[in-house]
């Protein structure tokens, strides 16, 4: 099975790749160390304007790392269910519903 990274783990993995301490990586997403390490950890949620910064810092594409990090919400959210492919095929389906729904609300 293909190793497939948490957004924390994505994170650290980077971190450490640019050889950046926790501390100066903390600093300038201007965030305490301590958040940042549970972050990394998988213990505490990154939020939207927190992947922007490290998108920017790492100079990788944001949509990459927003994927990465919506994922995990998703498979987190999913984890204990009994059926959870199941369950994205129809939210999948649901999706597309209510973005069509959505359309024709604007015209």
């Amino acid at each position: 099975m293909k190793k497939i990274e948490t957004f924390g783990e994505k994170l650290r993995n980077l971190r450490e790749l640019n050889n950046m301490p926790l501390r100066k990586l903390a600093a300038l997403l201007d965030i305490d160390q301590s958040t940042l390490s549970k972050i990394e950890r998988n213990e505490r949620n990154a939020n939207v304007e927190l992947i922007k910064k490290l998108s920017t810092i790492f100079e990788i594409d944001k949509n990459e790392f927003h994927i990465c990090f919506i994922s995990d919400k998703v498979a987190y959210e999913l984890l204990e269910e009994d059926n959870p492919k199941d369950i994205l095929k129809v939210a999948e389906r649901k999706i597309e519903y209510l973005r069509q729904s959505k359309k024709l609300a604007n015209v």
